[in-house]
């Protein structure tokens, strides 16, 4: 396989992309011209990612999952308010049209995955997918590095957490539901609107949200423990939505629900404003406001303590109601405890020999 693919998809202009914008990447020096708005049709690159590990340990103490798994990097959903998109910038990249279109596929990470999983020293423990990218974004469906990795898990029965908003999961739940055989896989499922249009705006090539909560119904179906996400909550413009959110996502068998308030970390703060001025100009300020209002005076703070859920008014309201419709559609249970009992590391193949 070459280092790089090219594909298209059949939009106009910016349409299907979350960002129009080429913001500059905080790590560049040079007075780089910054591109507003691009009138043309901008195609996916898919290159390939040298790296030689696979597992990332995260120590931040906001954060369930330490251990993360990463098939991609970039992500083509486009969501014009993804708080990964500066990770784009270590790459030389813009956090805007780039973090969009220019995708690092980790060809290498099954074998990477096995290699980390046959260590004597490797403790069995719940790998995340992902943390910074979706593994089940568009291309996962031509290029199936998140279903081979996922058959490797399944050899050594290692404990998954999947979190992902596309609706493409459900390919590999013959493979979840093997390992949920031993209380080994758990998928959360992030939503942010039921809202077709507004989805199709704010999540360009992301599943749409009825497809979302069909995987939600299948994945249960299958014995898999899924998990709802309201992922952002965006003070002015899908918070009224946390009632009928929660109630569809529990009709369709969830048994938990998790929030986190919108984060608009480094060039995410131009992003996101640039989305709002194109797509809801007249709410702009109103939603602006009511975010600095939940982050004492700012459109982001990073502080551990309070970047997932923010402070003030709004954010208590937000957590109130959460709690509320939460408890009464029966979302409230505790997270699932995945098992690492079954751990197994398979025979390696005996040698032959002539007799």
């Amino acid at each position: 396989m070459s280092d790089d693919i090219a594909y298209m998809h059949a939009n106009k202009n910016v349409r299907g992309r979350g960002s129009g914008a080429l913001t500059k990447s905080r790590f560049d020096t040079a007075q780089t011209l910054l591109v507003q708005q691009i009138d043309q049709q901008v195609p996916t690159t898919i290159f390939k990612d040298t790296s030689k590990t696979i597992l990332t340990i995260n120590d931040s103490p906001d954060v369930e999952m330490a251990t993360t798994l990463n098939p991609y990097r970039g992500c083509e959903h486009g969501c014009s308010y993804c708080y990964a998109r500066p990770t784009h910038e270590y790459l030389g990249h813009s956090a805007g049209l780039d973090f969009e279109t220019k995708i690092y596929a980790k060809f290498e990470a099954p074998a990477l995955l096995r290699a980390e999983l046959e260590k004597k020293s490797w403790q069995p423990k719940a790998i995340a997918f992902s943390g910074i990218t979706d593994c089940y974004q568009p291309i996962e469906r031509k290029l199936e590095i998140t279903r081979r990795c996922l058959e490797v898990l399944v050899e050594f029965r290692n404990p998954v957490v999947i979190i992902t908003k596309s609706h493409l999961v459900t390919r590999d739940i013959d493979l979840l539901s093997s390992l949920a055989r031993f209380n080994a896989a758990k998928v959360v499922i992030s939503m942010t609107t039921l809202d077709r249009d507004l989805s199709r705006r704010m999540e360009p090539r992301a599943s749409q949200p009825d497809h979302r909560l069909q995987a939600i119904r299948l994945l249960t179906q299958a014995g898999i423990p899924t998990t709802i996400n309201m992922a952002p909550v965006i003070p002015g413009l899908n918070d009224h939505e946390i009632a009928q959110l929660l109630q569809q996502a529990s009709d369709a068998g969830a048994t938990e629900a998790h929030y986190v308030l919108l984060r608009l970390p480094y060039g995410v703060k131009e992003i996101f404003p640039d989305w709002l001025e194109k797509n809801f100009p007249s709410r702009k300020n109103k939603i602006l406001n009511q975010l600095c209002v939940s982050r004492a005076g700012q459109l982001y703070q990073a502080d551990f303590e309070t970047r997932m859920t923010g402070t003030g008014i709004y954010a208590e309201q937000i957590e109130k109601i959460f709690s509320v419709y939460r408890s009464k559609f029966g979302l409230n249970q505790r997270s699932t405890h995945l098992s690492t009992a079954h751990f197994q590391r398979p025979l390696a193949p005996l040698p032959l020999f002539d007799v």
